[in-house]
């Protein structure tokens, strides 16, 4: 894969009341010095950053790529929770974007959060580019249980009502079960023929960041700060903007280049 161009596809802004550090201005100013064509802004279920975002990224001369991450309540999981980030392609897949977002409102909390079910997805897929939430996601999780045949099932979902526009995420960050779930993501990808996108977690500009960043997510898990940070350490250089440039992301995945360029 010869100069592969990265661009961050999850980022979080301070809209993103649990993690979400860095302002919208701050991001795109950020992305525009590393010379990135692109980015998405997927706040935690809403839009509220969009008109900045979208006034911000034109301005620096970067293409505004709109989305939201969400929490998915699903048939085959119950009550156990997982993550998909959802991007617009289009009109229409911005019009049911939003609709997704009302609904998880309208539908009240779950387990102290807005929540959207996977059946909605098969309503509203016009439009739509989904991610699969890397190891937080159905097909991660069925992986991480050891659960192929789960996985096969939950990722033909996707393939039915997302062809062309579901990709597995690749994620390598430093947490837990991550190489595990590489490992088994690619093998997956490869025998169902699915696409795959290498992703960051994004959630503040600058590594100085990290601390606050640390204790905002204790203040709404109930940790201390302290313990927080420990079980967190080894993704202390990993989740920020500025030292993902697309060479770097690039080495970080390099074993995987064959996979990531089909």
């Amino acid at each position: 894969m010869s100069d592969p161009k990265f661009i961050h596809l999850r980022v979080h802004s301070d809209f993103s009341m649990v993690d979400g550090l860095s302002k919208v201005p701050p991001l795109v100013k950020k992305v525009a010095e590393m010379g990135m064509p692109a980015m998405a802004l997927t706040d935690f279920t809403n839009l509220c950053g969009l008109v900045k975002f979208y006034g911000n990224a034109h301005s620096s001369g970067i293409k505004p790529l709109i989305g939201a991450d969400f929490s998915m309540q699903s048939d085959e999981f119950g009550e156990e929770l997982t993550r998909i980030t959802v991007l617009a392609a289009d009109n229409k897949g911005y019009n049911n974007l939003t609709l997704l977002i009302s609904k998880a409102y309208l539908r009240g909390h779950v387990q102290h959060q807005p929540v959207i079910d996977k059946a909605w997805l098969a309503e509203l897929s016009e439009g739509l580019i989904v991610l699969s939430g890397a190891k937080e996601g159905e097909v991660g999780k069925a992986l991480l249980k050891g659960n192929q045949a789960l996985a096969k099932q939950c990722a033909a979902f996707y393939q039915t009502h997302f062809p062309d526009r579901y990709y597995l995420e690749l994620i390598r960050t430093g947490r837990s079960d991550e190489e595990s779930y590489l490992h088994f993501a690619i093998e997956l990808a490869e025998e169902l023929e699915l696409p795959v996108v290498a992703t960051n977690e994004v959630v503040f500009v600058d590594k100085e960041l990290f601390d606050a960043h640390e204790i905002r997510v204790a203040i709404h898990d109930g940790y201390t700060s302290m313990i927080h940070v420990a079980l967190n350490a080894t993704v202390t250089s990993s989740i920020y903007v500025a030292k993902r440039r697309c060479a770097s992301y690039s080495l970080i995945f390099q074993k995987h280049c064959k996979t990531l360029s089909r």
